[in-house]
Parts: C-alpha cells; structure tokens; sequence
C-alpha cells in the first residue's frame, strides 16, 4: 500500500467521480420532469380549451343566471337578488331552493336510485364479467348480446320499460301472476311506493352491460400465472377472488363506479319519459328542468342546476380521494 506524508493517498478515480454524480443528477432528474410536465400540457391543451367552450363557459353563464331574476322567455331582462335563489328569509319565512320541501325531496329520491341502481349494477355487472372472462362455446355470441341493453336509447327503453310495467297489458305483472307471486296487477308506474323500484330495474338492465365490460376488461389483465400458484398453494375459488381479483380489478372498479355515480346523480331521461317526472321520483336534475322550463324561473332553476353541479363533483371528488388514499395506504404497507 503506498503512503505519503499525511498517510493514505486519497482516493481517486470512480470515488470521487461518485460523490459528485448524485448531487449533479438530482437537477438534471428534475428539468426532465419539468419537460415532460410542460410537454404533457402542451399536449392537452386543446382538449382543455374545447371541454372549457362547451361545458365551461355554459356553466359560468349558468352560475352567473343564479344571482338573478331573470325569466326564462327574457333571459336578458334581469336584476342581480344575491343569494337569494338560494335561501332568503322574509318576514319570518324562508324562501329559495334550498328552502324549498320539494328538492329535498329530490334529492333524497336521487341519492336512494343512485345507491340502489349502482350497487345493483356493480354486483350484476361482476357476475357478468366473471362468466365472460371465462371459455366456453358460445362466448362471442354473449358478449354481443350482453351489449344490446347498452345500444337501445335512453328514451326508448323507458318507453319500452313503460309498456312492461303497464299494470293490464304489461309483461311484469303477467309473469308475477303466473310465478304467483302476486294477486292482482299492481300499478308499477302510479304507484309512489313501486315507481322508483320501475326506475331502478330500468336503469340497472340498461347499464349493467357497461360495468360488466369495464370489469372484464380489467380481469383480461390479469396473469393466468397468479391462480395456477393459487390452485397450487390450495386457495379455493373465493380466496383467489379477494386475493388476486379484487385488488387487481379495484383501480377500474373505482373509474366504472365514478362514472356510474355521476349518471346516475344526473338522471333525467329515464324518470321523465317513464314516471312524468312526478313527485314520487323526481330527480334533482328533472327539479332544476321544472323551474327553469314549467315555471320559467330561469334563476331559481340555474340556482338548482348548479347545486346539482356541486353535489356530482363533491361526489366524485370524495371518490378520487378515498382512491388516492387507499393507494398510498398500500404503497406505504409495501
């Protein structure tokens, strides 16, 4: 070992050309970043300004017609009320939308279709997936048909639902009669107690397709090799599906779910053409068109048609939260 005066030479080469390299690349690691950020939204840009033209700028114009009186027929002839299409109290009462018995009950009837038509769809929707991500003869004629639901228009699948549950003519209480399951024809579209129960089974055959193929298209990512080490280590079929299924298909669940939730919150179509929209399952979104249209309060319904607004993004955004957080939950398990 050679030596000078002051003891061991210092080290040279590689070692010191290592000391200096981390702090140098962590500048250089950074401006690509940097690059790569402004280029992802140079990228995006126009699709930004085109979502901004046609649903932005409606939405400012609508949220500007809620501080206003403005009518429908004049929508130009208007006085700037504040808040009050909101909530106002006069004279010892409340008035506006917020104060209004009518949309809370439009509101309570849409959170009730959307918790019952999503959680059906998803449960549905799983099982459909499950059985065609599976090989069998016949698998592409399944698949085809399984879409049909989701091909058929809105309106006309309430027009046809409508006729099913026609309480004389109606295949629905032919078949519950038949099975003896019921007595007598029951009034499915009159009936307040069974109206929504209408609304819902519509719904849900309508867009039970869409979640299925969501799914299965997550479960077609899924390595074979993960269930044959599970049949191997002796997992039975409901271990390999909370093991390996569902955490794998969860990040597309979640998106199926969000866009599902925010359908549902805007469902309008479907109870307007099928139930009139009556009170019974009116939808917030059927509240804001009946005080903007029927009564032609064009603030009073751009007050409810941004509360609406409100409610689906608050919805969605508790969604992409409580996804962000179970992520990070299980990268910081790992």
């Amino acid at each position: 070992m050679t030596h000078n005066s002051q003891g061991l030479l210092p080290a040279s080469g590689p070692a010191l050309a290592g000391t200096t390299a981390g702090p140098r690349a962590a500048p250089r690691k950074r401006s690509l970043q940097q690059r790569r950020a402004r280029a992802a939204w140079l990228l995006v840009a126009p699709a930004l300004l085109l979502l901004f033209a046609v649903a932005g700028w409606p939405l400012v114009r609508t949220l500007f017609y809620s501080f206003t009186d403005a009518a429908m027929d004049t929508p130009d002839e208007y006085n700037f009320v504040g808040l009050a299409n909101y909530l106002d109290f006069a004279n010892g009462e409340r008035f506006g939308v917020l104060a209004d018995p009518l949309w809370w009950q439009a509101v309570g009837n849409t959170l009730w279709f959307t918790a019952c038509s999503v959680s059906l769809e998803l449960v549905f929707g799983m099982l459909l997936a499950l059985l065609m991500n599976q090989k069998f003869r016949g698998q592409g004629l399944v698949r085809a048909a399984i879409l049909v639901p989701w091909a058929i228009p809105t309106i006309v699948t309430a027009k046809m639902w409508g006729w099913m549950f026609h309480d004389q003519y109606g295949v629905v209480n032919d078949l519950l009669t038949r099975a003896g399951l019921i007595d007598g024809a029951l009034a499915w579209i009159a009936e307040p107690t069974l109206s929504m129960w209408a609304v819902v089974i519509a719904d849900v055959w309508k867009t039970v397709p869409f979640m299925a193929l969501m799914l299965l298209a997550a479960l077609q990512m899924i390595p074979t090799d993960l269930y044959e080490a599970a049949r191997v280590d002796g997992a039975n079929a409901w271990q390999r599906f909370r093991r390996i299924t569902l955490p794998l298909i969860m990040p597309a669940m979640i998106v199926a779910l969000i866009f599902r939730v925010m359908d549902a919150l805007r469902v309008f179509d479907l109870i307007y053409v099928l139930t009139s929209n009556s009170e019974a399952t009116i939808s917030i979104s059927g509240y804001a068109r009946e005080r903007m249209v029927s009564f032609q309060e064009m603030g009073a319904g751009s007050a409810a048609s941004v509360l609406v607004f409100m409610m689906v993004a608050g919805i969605a955004a508790c969604f992409l939260w409580i996804n962000r957080f179970s992520h990070e939950g299980k990268e910081a398990r790992q």
